[in-house]
């Protein structure tokens, strides 16, 4: 029962920080109709900027800060010079974005270098809690807790305030709400740059979880990421937090008991879901008129 739930407390902590990398990905590509296949490395830039930051001041949460600052700083340039010129156009987009992927893994190591950085939690949450023989990591905890905190912040952002009904609105008639006054452009620079700051916060809260940071983790865990976001819907904060739970439980789980077919439950799952619901779990399927 321990090894249980044990394994249940890391798979959901898992679930969480690919929650937080799919999640932007399921805005900007939901809500704007963009593959943005660089979302890996603006997960990485999180990460090694956040944990760079924690070690010049000690303090973890500047990282978490300065990794924030940095999604929204390279959310900005990447909405601006790259993607705003190709929207409406996959092909395009998909090509354009596995391009910036490239480079932004590469300045890591420009930046960095290419070895991995080792990154430690901060003392306030080293060690662990025992419960009855059960012990519970705190850090692990803390990602939980965050994840949930995201999830109930974007649902509260999107269906309950002002500029969450302009970017529903924006999506389904920007015609009608560039026709209102309002900046359509700007709004959709605004929801790129917060999924773009949601992958860093994945990123640098990765770092202490994992242990050490490294350029490819990007695009490792953009994979994940992707089949969240198709399992879960596409545009569905809701699905994508579902289906990264289940995607964190299976790989606790099975890499426990059968760690050759972790990755290969996740695809097949996948698989079922493209022949049975193309549309996601969570998903709405397009009514064509």
């Amino acid at each position: 029962m321990e090894v249980l739930i044990n394994l249940t407390v890391n798979g959901l902590a898992t679930g969480m920080l690919i929650f937080l990398l799919a999640a932007g990905l399921t805005l900007i590509f939901g809500l704007m109709d963009v593959l943005n296949f660089a979302h890996g490395g603006l997960f990485v830039w999180g990460a090694f900027t956040g944990i760079w930051a924690y070690g010049q001041t000690g303090s973890f949460v500047m990282g978490i800060v300065a990794a924030i600052t940095i999604g929204l700083a390279l959310g900005w340039l990447m909405e601006r010079w790259i993607v705003r010129p190709v929207y409406g156009n996959h092909m395009q987009q998909i090509l354009i974005t596995l391009g910036a992927m490239l480079v932004l893994s590469e300045m890591i190591k420009v930046v960095w270098g290419p070895n991995q950085i080792s990154a430690k939690a901060p003392a306030w949450l080293e060690g662990s809690w025992n419960l009855d023989g059960v012990i519970l990591i705190k850090y692990r905890l803390f990602i939980i807790l965050v994840g949930l905190l995201v999830l109930a912040g974007s649902q509260f952002l999107l269906k309950r305030t002002k500029w969450g009904l302009i970017v529903r609105a924006g999506v389904a008639n920007p015609e009608m709400v560039q026709a209102l006054g309002i900046h359509i452009r700007l709004v959709f620079m605004c929801v790129f740059m917060f999924g773009s700051a949601l992958a860093a916060l994945g990123g640098v809260l990765m770092g202490p979880y994992s242990g050490v940071i490294y350029a490819e983790m990007g695009m490792e865990y953009a994979i994940l990421a992707f089949i969240v976001v198709i399992i879960g819907g596409m545009g569905s904060i809701t699905g994508s937090a579902v289906a990264a739970i289940f995607v964190g439980l299976a790989n606790g789980w099975i890499s426990y008991y059968f760690p050759d077919f972790a990755l290969a439950v996740n695809m097949i799952f996948m698989l079922l879901v493209l022949l049975l619901k193309p549309e996601g779990i969570f998903g709405v399927k397009e009514v064509k008129g």
